[in-house]
């Protein structure tokens, strides 16, 4: 396996055999148009750049990270830079188009670095969104209002006014993921009744001490999802974030604790996988409004 970085815009075109960029730092590609004949099979490429990109796909595979997905009824994928794209040479794009956007256009000034705080960059590929044509629809007009910008001679106004219309895609973007998630509501509970036995059978361990405090990453691979995913499906569908539910049930084992036994403070804070009793303690009162000693003594 040979892993290509491309670092610019430049070198997109380049290897998509498109021509010149209108721009440095952003562009917008028609995908059906892009030359794919000379890529070498088994490589696999890192952009350093923001990528949103809706295609309908008729003939080979799209790899994201170690998976492939068959994208035939069109999605929106959102990418952040170096993640690793290993697209099938035989790749058959029939429609769609990328907008690629250079970190250094986003990261000039405080609008553009909120840009890149939507969660769905992080998502993996299998978490794209399937958009409706009423809502296809819709993105397309953002990016035709972007390729206008792009396309004039820039002046002063021009990176507000595409920061403006980027911003107004994503903003579109997360409201269609909402839909989405209400739309798959079944398949949304099922991996909170998952995550919730997850939960459940982790605090019933006898190994936190060796195990140490569960993080996000963790439930996420046990549920084959990313974290930014995981996170946001259970804001939805609970009003938590995934900490916050990782935090209530620690705080529920250790009452529990702290009502049924005689254990020392800091052997309650060992055995639920704190190194320090002072960490615990500053946590359990953040949670409670109690100290973990007036907690046990008030109950």
């Amino acid at each position: 396996m040979r892993y290509v970085d491309i670092k610019s815009i430049s070198e997109l075109h380049d290897f998509f055999r498109y021509g010149k960029p209108l721009h440095p730092l952003i562009s917008i590609v028609d995908l059906a148009r892009v030359d794919r004949s000379h890529r070498i099979p088994g490589d696999v490429y890192r952009l350093n750049m923001y990528c949103i990109s809706c295609k309908r796909i008729t003939t080979g595979a799209f790899g994201y990270g170690r998976t492939t997905y068959d994208f035939s009824e069109g999605s929106l994928l959102f990418s952040a830079p170096n993640q690793v794209l290993a697209p099938d040479p035989d790749i058959n794009v029939v429609e769609g188009w990328g907008l690629y956007i250079h970190p250094d256009f986003l990261n000039v000034n405080a609008k553009g670095r909120k840009l890149t705080l939507y969660s769905f960059f992080g998502y993996d590929a299998s978490e794209a969104l399937h958009i409706s044509d009423a809502e296809k629809n819709i993105l397309e007009d953002c990016i035709r209002h972007i390729e206008r910008e792009i396309s004039n001679n820039l002046d002063k106004h021009s990176h507000n006014l595409i920061l403006s219309n980027i911003d107004l895609l994503l903003a579109y973007s997360s409201r269609f993921y909402d839909r989405q998630f209400l739309t798959r509501s079944k398949p949304g509970n099922d991996i909170v009744q998952r995550f919730d036995r997850l939960l459940t059978d982790h605090f019933n361990k006898e190994t936190l001490i060796e195990e140490g405090l569960p993080d996000v990453k963790y439930f996420a691979e046990q549920l084959h999802l990313s974290p930014n995913y995981l996170a946001d499906l259970l804001n939805k569908y609970t009003g938590k974030t995934t900490q916050e539910h990782i935090y209530l049930r620690l705080i529920d084992k250790a009452k529990s604790l702290l009502w049924s036994t005689d254990r020392s403070i800091s052997e309650i804070a060992y055995e639920l996988g704190f190194e320090h009793h002072s960490h615990f303690t500053k946590l359990f009162r953040n949670r409670t409004g109690l100290s973990p000693r007036d907690f046990r003594n008030h109950s």
